[in-house]
């Protein structure tokens, strides 16, 4: 695991993208890091469906997330948005 990268114990939902965003810090930069429900329902292999579910998905599957997070950081995989 690469130490550089720091996930802090933060999350929030976003209505409008259907998606759950959470930082990581890289050399103290800021990174927005974005996962969608059709990813989380893969995840957890069930439907998911709004605010709740979607929060609750995430935190069953945080390593899982902050892992694959670090490696598309790592490859410098962002989008125009710098997400």
């Amino acid at each position: 695991m690469n130490q550089s990268i720091l996930f802090p114990d933060m999350q929030s939902w976003d209505e409008g993208k259907q998606a759950v965003m959470f930082p990581a810090q890289q050399s103290g930069a800021l990174i927005e890091c974005v996962v969608g429900v059709d990813k989380l329902a893969e995840l957890v292999g069930h439907s998911v469906e709004g605010k709740e579910a979607a929060l609750n998905a995430f935190e069953q599957c945080r390593f899982d997330l902050e892992e694959l997070a670090e490696e598309l950081i790592e490859d410098e995989m962002f989008n125009s948005n710098g997400r």
